[in-house]
């Protein structure tokens, strides 16, 4: 119905979010926040089904998806400090919860099928979550959908009993799209439907209901979008015919037209973003205490040994460790962070981007270009492959992560544009294979090492692009290589739980202790 063009603050740098997992967390808010206005508000009862066989039937409690969802069904926001108490706070409101774990034969890992349940009668909803937070709906009350979350849509529910003429009201709208099937009409549009217009298609003959679904998305789509690259390849050729050599220029033009924005709004869009970074390093280096957890303030250590002199001289890099560690942290106490480009990989990015801007004094402009560096890599992976671990593991989050940090890094050296691209592409091919293995089924460990190793990865190969080391294999090749690795992995290390460290000894006796707290 709409092709959705990756955005480096929809699917790249965000969302800002509260709790352990994008793709879980993030994601299923966002799916709870859609159909808890799909029923107007209000709720009586839900029924969620996870495939067995699928991400969530082993991951749902630990990794968020149920506290993200709960949250979402009860209107709240992502960033509501009142987040892991969702599903009390769901209790308390009356509404009835039946969890069930069955054969579904989902084709997708991360499949939500629900049931929902008001005085005006049932809804059903499939959705899947995509990765970084992205989701889509894909099927309400037995029909094909597309609701992904970045339109106002309207849902004009069609009464069964009578045959009427849609072609009319459609020929009359002014929004973005429509689809139309034997039991509704979708509307899609990039600004707010108005009153009037609302109460015009009421008039219709044949309405059953009116549904308005507001935006979770902060990128609004519309049907023109026109980007002009999709990929590594099409984005140099862009810039030679147009003698373009800043790579943060190109990722300027790009979401400028992705989002129909100008430049000095996305920048303040980017301020934000680098706020909540820093904000989530200071809150994890003032010490963070979280009950429901497995590490304690590691990089509140770090630092003391750090300030006497007791850690091998590493530089910047020692820097980035602390920072790293600081927004994991964070993360890990139910504190804000930016998910970047997932909550799984959150500390690898602000944590060697502001490390190395503060130990070049690098000006506020000099990082916010980095940040959008970094975006437009993400964006080549976002549209080429994907940020979720339960499809292509680790090496989707924190190697995506470490690619990205290395192009921005190179873009604080003031480096050429191949070099960045040289740096996102040699980082990759260092990540390849990374598997997904929550310790104790926590997005916590060995999530804090990998994303200091994305980190250290990523000065590696920076470094080695400003010295002009060759890459050999083009970063588009390099993504794809990246997908095809990760699907070929066993579903066990793929976010799971049921492979490599998660399924050690050490691993099950620290989960058992967590559940017994």
């Amino acid at each position: 119905m709409d092709n959705q063009f990756a955005s480096i603050f929809n699917h790249v740098l965000g969302p800002v979010m509260r709790g352990p997992s994008s793709s879980h967390c993030a994601a299923a808010h966002r799916i709870g926040r859609l159909c808890y206005d799909l029923m107007k508000g209000e709720i009586s009862d839900v029924e969620i089904t996870y495939d067995k066989n699928g991400s969530l039937a082993t991951t749902h409690k630990n990794q968020g998806s149920n506290m993200g969802l709960f949250a979402g069904l009860l209107g709240w926001d992502i960033t509501d400090d009142r987040l892991a108490n969702s599903e009390s706070a769901l209790k308390s409101a009356g509404i009835d919860l039946e969890l069930k774990i069955e054969e579904t034969q989902a084709a997708h890992p991360n499949t939500y099928e629900l049931v929902l349940n008001n005085e005006n009668g049932l809804k059903t909803i499939k959705s899947i979550s995509t990765g970084g937070g992205a989701i889509e709906i894909i099927e309400m009350d037995g029909y094909p959908i597309s609701i992904k979350g970045d339109f106002y849509e309207l849902l004009i529910m069609v009464k069964k009993t009578e045959n009427c003429d849609f072609k009319q009201l459609i020929e009359e709208f002014k929004g973005d799209t429509f689809f139309i099937n034997n039991h509704f009409v979708q509307l899609k549009s990039s600004t707010e439907f108005t009153p009037s217009l609302i109460k015009e298609i009421e008039a219709v003959c044949g309405i059953e209901e009116i549904i308005e679904l507001k935006p979770v998305l902060p990128i609004i789509s519309t049907k023109s979008i026109s980007v002009p690259f999709t990929n590594c390849a099409e984005m140099l050729n862009f810039a030679k015919k147009e003698r373009i050599e800043n790579l943060s220029e190109l990722a300027l033009i790009y979401e400028s037209r992705r989002a129909y924005l100008e430049n000095d709004e996305l920048v303040k869009m980017m301020k934000e973003i680098i706020s909540f970074m820093k904000a989530s390093i200071h809150t994890g280096l003032a010490g963070t205490n979280y009950e429901d957890r497995i590490l304690g303030a590691q990089s509140l250590e770090f630092r003391r040994k750090l300030n006497e002199s007791a850690l091998l001289d590493g530089g910047v890099l020692n820097r980035m460790i602390m920072y790293t560690s600081a927004v994991m942290e964070c993360k890990s106490s139910m504190g804000i962070i930016v998910a970047a480009p997932t909550a799984g990989s959150c500390g690898t990015i602000p944590g060697s981007l502001i490390a190395a801007a503060e130990n070049l004094n690098s000006s506020e402009e000099e990082l916010i270009n980095a940040l959008f560096v970094a975006g437009i890599i993400g964006v080549f992976i976002s549209q080429q492959a994907t940020f979720s671990a339960e499809i292509a593991g680790c090496q989707a989050e924190c190697g995506a992560a470490s690619a990205m940090s290395a192009a921005g890094l190179v873009s604080l050296m003031n480096g050429s544009l191949d070099q960045s691209i040289g740096a996102a592409s040699l980082a990759m091919q260092n990540s390849l294979g990374m598997i997904c293995d929550p310790i104790a089924n926590r997005v916590e460990a060995p999530c804090l090492g990998k994303n200091i190793m994305a980190a250290s990865n990523a000065l590696s190969c920076a470094n080695m692009a400003l010295a002009n080391y060759d890459p050999l294999i083009s970063f588009d090749e390099v993504v794809k290589t990246m997908l095809e690795v990760g699907m070929s992995l066993p579903h066990e290390l793929r976010c799971t739980a049921k492979g490599g460290l998660s399924t050690t000894k050490s691993s099950k006796n620290i989960e058992s202790r967590l559940k017994s707290s």
